[in-house]
């Protein structure tokens, strides 16, 4: 359902309020139709920064890094200069060095290898609906949507089943770093100053880095297949070795992108499907189309909110003077919505194709994980709809509270029963 427009006066996507209550969808209508490019201001010290909301605009900046870099840094967050180097991962690299780092592991991400894992992810995936559908009521996203791609995640870095709920926390903490439910210390508050050397200002981001350099030590010199072993073991092709901070922050990406994101579009596909049950049905009909059919889930869920840039000149855009270091954040879910790109983009329709959305970016940060993305969510619905006889919401949805992320913290379910097997 389209939402209703919010009075251009009134807009302000650094409220995190608005974000937790899901309302930010009538912001971006406004932005889009009468602001395209609209100054937000924040509090909390920080600059403010410049909103893009168009399709066709964010893809201008996401695709011209010479002039909206992200060495920067790509949140709302503005690192003190001197911790950015010691904070700085392939996220937050530009050019050359970024090639080579994303070269590392980009291989291993490619349809053609992926494919390996297809038996795996299907026993993994039956195993999860299984043990979901042992209950009439239950949490989608604990049950299903967090369970399953965290999985696939601890196989990918060959860890035991018993750090699984500790990946989890971390994820959970690092990507809610304004959320107080899940975070130790607020981002913006005053505690943090002791962590500003760390991502999100966050301590879990330590946790995760001594976890990751305890593994690193493990697999150093060994000729595992798993992605820490050809983390610690490969050589960029620019020849320069990667740091211990390049490696801590790698690894903490790894951990954090590898679940999240997937975990999301999961939770906020399924509730998609709830509100158009036709394509429910479509895709129980259309086997042989799931593959489109993901296209349509991801982008109808746009699981990150945003990623941000910063002018490394002055540029000007509708009307407005972007002057050289301002933060330029390019809302791609607003872009996932735009009239101007999608017919009636605020329904789901299975048969959208094409389907040219920017869940996973559009320059040369996309996402190196999108392949991955797209197989788990494609057979985890391949496995779960066939044997739901009916669901529906058994409560409210809880979301995180962040205008990064697009998350779901709680979503009961109930009335799910085993369907024709």
């Amino acid at each position: 359902m389209k939402p209703t427009p919010i009075p251009l006066e009134q807009v302000n996507l650094a409220d995190l309020d608005v974000f937790e209550r899901d309302e930010a969808w009538g912001m971006f209508d406004t932005l889009r139709e009468h602001a395209p490019v609209h100054w937000n201001p924040e509090t909390g010290g920080n600059k403010g920064f410049w909103s893009v909301t168009r399709f066709e605009d964010i893809e201008f900046v996401d695709k011209n890094p010479d002039i909206f870099t992200s060495t920067k840094f790509t949140n709302l967050e503005e690192p003190p200069e001197e911790y950015q180097d010691l904070r700085r991962s392939i996220l937050e690299t530009d050019g050359k060095r970024h090639q080579a780092l994303r070269k590392l592991l980009m291989r291993d991400f490619s349809a053609a290898q992926l494919r390996r894992y297809e038996d795996f992810l299907r026993d993994l995936a039956a195993i999860t609906v299984n043990n979901a559908l042992q209950k009439s009521e239950f949490d989608f996203v604990d049950s299903l949507a967090a369970d399953y791609p965290i999985q696939v995640l601890a196989r990918l870095l060959s860890v035991p089943d018993e750090v699984i709920p500790q990946l989890v926390s971390w994820g959970n903490e690092i990507v809610g770093a304004t959320d107080p439910e899940y975070a130790r210390v607020l981002i913006d508050s005053e505690e943090a100053e002791k962590y500003k050397h760390l991502p999100f200002r966050s301590p879990a981001s330590q946790e995760i880095f001594e976890y990751g350099r305890q593994l690193a030590k493990e697999r150093k010199g060994g000729d595992g297949e798993d992605l820490i072993s050809k983390l610690v073991n490969r050589i960029p092709e620019d020849g320069i070795p990667l740091t211990d901070s390049d490696y801590d922050n790698y690894f903490l990406l790894l951990v954090v992108a590898g679940n999240e994101t997937t975990r999301q579009a999961i939770s906020l596909a399924m509730k998609g499907l709830m509100d158009h049950p036709d394509q429910l049905q479509y895709f129980l009909d259309n086997p042989d189309k799931s593959a489109v059919a993901v296209e349509e889930f991801v982008r109808y869920a746009s699981p990150v909110y945003h990623f941000r840039r910063t002018a490394t000149q002055d540029v000007e855009m509708h009307g407005q003077h972007i002057k050289a270091g301002d933060k330029v954040v390019m809302w791609f879910a607003s872009g996932n919505r735009d009239e101007a790109k999608f017919t009636n983009p605020y329904t789901m329709d299975l048969t959208r194709f094409p389907n040219d959305h920017m869940t996973f970016g559009r320059g040369p940060h996309a996402c190196m994980g999108a392949n991955l993305a797209r197989m788990e969510i494609r057979i985890m619905f391949e496995t779960l709809l066939p044997r739901l006889k009916s669901i529906e919401l058994n409560g409210p949805i809880d979301r995180v509270r962040s205008n990064f992320v697009n998350g779901v913290k709680r979503f009961p379910v109930k009335e799910i029963g085993r369907a024709h097997v």
